[in-house]
């Protein structure tokens, strides 16, 4: 038998068994969505739901304290203007939900995955966000002072116009981060990756970049008085307009005279050796 007519013999039988497969028996094996009822229940009369499946769930508006949340999965969960304050969720996975003007302050999300979070207007001060997946999250306009990011990888992330003011943003990786306009008085982010992120217009009037990484940073018409630079990395970074006084740029690399051409300084601003600055007026 030709090698034509083979194929048409057993070929076309094969074929159509795997596209019938793939149209009805595929589609039936993908995991059903969760049924949450239980796990709802669960919450409000027990005020705890470690390691639950709550994927897509509806805590629209709810409000409790000192919710026990470890290891719960939360994707795609809606807690729009919900308020868990003082709760824990630590390890939980909370990848894609919608967290809009949310209220956690006091919370712990220690470990947990936030990747693609939307926290707009929410606030969590006080709370411990260490060690956790925060990349492409947006957390414009939250109220977040105080808080630990410490360890975060927060690659990506919008913090437009938020206050940030207090915050211990420690080895966090912060690349690409959009930090426009925010309130980082005193925050702390010694160690940390801020390559490319935008920091024009920032706050950040004492506040510690000792040790981090502001290679490519935008730096402009901010205010860094008092901040602490000593041995940061400022390769490419631009300072156009920027405000320098009392800073201390002690053994900062990668400066240069022209990138210091706008930028102002006072007598208590501390260079490294070879530059000057323009005093504020």
């Amino acid at each position: 038998m030709s090698t034509p007519r083979l194929l048409l013999l057993f070929g076309l039988p094969l074929l159509i068994v795997i596209v019938g497969a793939l149209v009805f028996v595929v589609p039936r094996m993908q995991p059903a969505a969760p049924d949450t009822e239980a796990a709802l229940e669960q919450l409000r009369s027990t005020g705890a739901c470690a390691k639950c499946d709550l994927r897509t769930a509806h805590l629209r508006e709810m409000t409790m304290a000192d919710v026990d949340f470890k290891g719960a999965l939360l994707i795609d969960a809606d807690l729009k203007y919900a308020r868990f304050t003082n709760s824990d969720f630590s390890g939980a996975d909370l990848q894609r939900a919608e967290m809009e003007e949310t209220d956690f302050t006091g919370s712990t999300f220690s470990g947990a995955k936030l990747r693609n979070a939307d926290m707009e207007k929410g606030k969590a001060a006080g709370a411990n966000f260490s060690d956790a997946d925060i990349r492409n999250a947006d957390f414009d306009e939250t109220d977040v002072k105080d808080t630990n990011f410490a360890g975060a990888d927060m690659r990506d992330i919008t913090m437009k116009r938020a206050d940030l003011s207090g915050a211990v943003f420690e080895n966090a990786k912060l690349n690409d981060a959009n930090l426009e306009r925010t309130a980082i008085q005193t925050a702390d982010f010694s160690g940390a990756d801020l390559t490319g992120a935008d920091l024009d217009r920032a706050n950040a009037a004492n506040a510690s970049f000792i040790k981090a990484n502001l290679t490519g940073a935008r730096m402009s018409h901010a205010d860094f008085s008092g901040a602490r630079f000593n041995g940061a990395t400022l390769t490419k970074a631009t300072l156009q307009r920027t405000r320098l006084s009392g800073a201390d740029l002690t053994g900062a690399s990668g400066l240069t005279q022209d990138m210091l051409a706008t930028a102002c300084g006072d007598a208590e601003t501390k260079l490294p050796k070879g530059l000057s600055l323009a005093t504020c007026q």
